[in-house]
């Protein structure tokens, strides 16, 4: 896993937990985060890699990248806007 040209402040791994906890997850970790921070989440293929990335865009956030891993799972890195 490469993230080289993304700085990721925080790290978090939601392969273990099913929609809506993933989305959950996800906004929960963000909401510890100072503005502009970066979060990099492990997701699986499936509902997670469909519903995460739409439901941060609509809470406000900027996605940067999401990265497939030929595994199954991706890597979503999503930056945090606003307070």
């Amino acid at each position: 896993m490469e993230n080289d040209e993304i700085k990721v402040d925080e790290m978090i791994d939601i392969t273990d937990v099913t929609c809506p906890i993933t989305f959950v997850k996800t906004k929960v970790a963000l909401e510890e985060m100072d503005e502009g921070q970066i979060l990099q989440v492990h997701l699986n293929d499936g509902e997670p890699v469909q519903n995460v990335p739409r439901s941060i865009r609509e809470e406000g956030h900027e996605v940067l990248e999401l990265r497939e891993n030929g595994d199954g799972t991706y890597e979503l890195f999503i930056k945090k806007v606003g307070e």
